[in-house]
């Protein structure tokens, strides 16, 4: 299970390259939920904190027969039915598949074919509760529509940067460059590893991976020229709200200071959120769709996706021109008796900023919380959306949980004890969502109302650039300076871990063992530190099917290695994922119950690793791991 924080970033193991050369340019590409984007640096020539950055411009059908350099490349792909184009029209400027449409044109034609369009396919990779390798999208089509796996769609959108970066520059392959792909940081392990392995399955084996919200940072950093320093100080608490397409991730990171230097320290990430601008789009969509519903004109579920996708375009039309009021909307008819064959109608800005600010953004106090509704037995396959859209109440129970965090670090005062939630001091925004400065200026409204009712100060405003290309640009500055020097945001493990300990006790009929929770980790462990042990002597059962289980805790940040918790709050520990196994008894009986001290270590890639050692015999010591990179409580 990987751990979902912006604790150092994921390094894959590299094959070697051959003949020594070293990379000439570090590259960071955003695999993201609404589009993709690649920005790079050319390393040799880049000195100090001013690093300069160039953005990757992707050749892209915009049109049948049109193919246009744009800056992102929008994550959709569009399976097109065999008679819809010659093959032609769909020809790129490399050898591609016209079996799918990557890009620009995929989003245009999906506005008015939504049951061929693959949308939304990293959201779908991070789904816990279905086969991301399996052809599931589009979903819930009919059987001559064909369809792809979420994996498969997000290694086309990686196959067609990387060969729009090869055809730039044949002289220095991708696969050759020190690479950085993000994530969200709330992506689970499975997600994590997917995401690497569809860069490996395109050639990309130089590879790190950098949370979002991270990789926000080192964008600001960077754009700075080297005045971040001059912009925050010790003791600063600075708030990443980064609202993507498909996620909501949220990081706290402090201003700390080292042999008289600052530096950046990671306290603590946010839950998994699926919730963002495909939200938005959506909650628009069932808007207008009541408008048209009023005036005798109803939509089935197809004509509510292809106005779902118009909604979208509109929207981002309409917040990013304050001169525009409304633009139309279009809608496929599936009837004969419309002129022209479509639903036209219209999205006003008012419609757009009060929906979102309203039903989003809502003013709520610091005490408030996500609400949860009663759910249906019974429900179709879906991505698992957040229940409560109030992004606000998110925030408030994130920074609620992480009251006391900063308690622990060195150089800082611990906040007063009536405090009810940590006080940020400064906010950065990140995500397309917040090119709305409407929308940026209402969660900092929120924020510091809560911070005013405290009678603290209020939090300041991070000048970010490049809303939609700030991730990929944090990336390629992070790559450069992890090789070559730089500020690093520093962290160790944002949880702490646990393994479950039964207690020896009599059978009761319907009652299992009480189980203890045994400190393997504690909070901040630096990833690749040496192994650490817990003091005290335990049985360890082998030679019979066993089940070991792990728990992770965000708030439990005083316990030590060998802490054994009797009893705890239900929203202290988060169990994890259970590991099922049957450890080898050797030469001794099966169920043996083997007296063993234990020892744990979390590697550099975040791999939390157990070990359980023979006090007595010759068996060799018996190994467990899981990949703390996932856990989110």
């Amino acid at each position: 299970m990987t751990h979902s924080t912006d604790a150092p970033p994921t390094p894959l193991l590299p094959k070697k390259r051959g003949g020594g050369n070293q990379p000439k340019f570090a590259v960071g590409i955003d695999l993201g939920t609404t589009h993709c984007a690649l920005a790079f640096v050319e390393s040799a020539r880049c000195k100090g904190e001013d690093i300069p950055q160039q953005q990757l411009l992707i050749p892209q059908l915009t049109a049948p027969g049109t193919v246009e350099p744009r800056p992102m490349l929008p994550s959709f792909l569009y399976l097109p039915h065999p008679d819809e184009f010659n093959a032609g029209d769909l020809s790129l400027p490399w050898p591609s598949d016209p079996r799918q449409i990557i890009g620009e044109l995929a989003r245009k034609q999906g506005a008015s074919t939504p049951i061929r369009l693959v949308a939304s396919a990293k959201s779908w990779l991070c789904h816990p509760d279905v086969d991301r390798k399996a052809p599931i999208l589009p979903p819930e089509v009919p059987e001559d529509v064909p369809q792809i796996s979420p994996f498969d769609a997000s290694v086309a959108y990686l196959a067609h940067v990387r060969d729009t970066w090869n055809g730039q520059h044949p002289y220095d392959p991708l696969d050759q460059q020190e690479v950085t792909v993000t994530v969200p940081a709330s992506f689970d392990p499975a997600a994590r590893e997917l995401t690497a392995e569809a860069a490996r399955a395109v050639g990309i084996e130089h590879l790190v991976l950098l949370e979002e919200p991270q990789a926000a940072l080192y964008n600001w950093v960077n754009d700075s020229g080297g005045r971040w320093r001059h912009e925050v100080k010790v003791g600063d608490i600075i708030l990443v709200v980064d609202v993507g397409g498909g996620t909501t991730d949220l990081s706290l990171i402090a201003v700390t200071e080292h042999a008289g230097a600052l530096e950046l320290t990671r306290v603590a990430v946010g839950d998994h959120i699926l919730l963002g601008g495909d939200n938005m789009d959506l909650t628009l969509a069932h808007l207008v769709r009541q408008k048209l519903k009023r005036q005798g004109v109803d939509l089935d579920r197809w004509q509510l996706q292809a106005l779902t996708h118009g909604c979208r375009q509109a929207k981002e039309a309409l917040l990013a021109d304050a001169q525009l009021e409304s633009l139309p909307v279009i809608v496929p008819s599936r009837g004969a008796k419309l002129v022209g064959g479509s639903i036209r109608t219209e999205l006003t800005r008012a419609e757009v900023t009060t929906t979102l600010i309203e039903g989003f953004f809502p003013e709520v106090a610091a005490s408030a919380r996500p609400t949860e509704r009663a759910r249906a037995a019974l429900t179709k396959v879906g991505l698992p959306f957040a229940q409560d859209p109030g992004i606000t109440r998110h925030l408030a129970a994130f920074l609620g949980r992480q009251a006391g965090a900063t308690g622990d670090l060195e150089g800082f005062v611990e906040q007063v004890h009536w405090a009810t939630f940590l006080h940020p001091t400064a906010v950065l925004f990140n995500g397309g969502v917040f090119n709305a400065g409407i929308l940026r200026e209402r969660v900092l409204h929120v924020i510091n109302q809560w911070l005013a009712a405290e009678d603290a100060p209020p939090a300041r405003l991070l000048g970010a650039t490049n809303l939609d290309l700030a991730v990929a640009r944090g990336a390629a500055f992070y790559a450069h300076v992890r090789r070559h020097g730089g500020v690093r945001i520093r962290g160790g493990t944002s949880h702490s871990y646990y393994v479950g300990i039964e207690r020896a006790m009599p059978a009761v009929p319907g009652i299992e063992p009480e189980l203890n929770a045994l400190c393997l980790v504690p909070f901040g462990l630096e990833e690749g530190s040496e192994p650490i042990a817990p003091p005290q002597e335990f049985g360890l059962i082998v030679g019979e099917p066993v089940r070991f289980r792990f728990f992770g805790s965000s708030v439990r940040r005083e316990d030590r290695v060998g802490d054994l918790l009797e009893e705890w709050n239900s929203d202290e520990l988060l169990e994890l994922d259970e590991i099922h196994t049957c450890l080898p008894a050797d030469r001794r009986k099966k169920g043996e119950v083997v007296p063993v001290r234990l020892q744990a270590a979390v590697s550099e890639v975040g791999n939390l690793e157990l070990i359980a050692i023979p006090l007595t015999g010759e068996a060799a010591e018996w190994k467990v791991g899981f990949n703390t990179r996932g856990v989110t409580n």
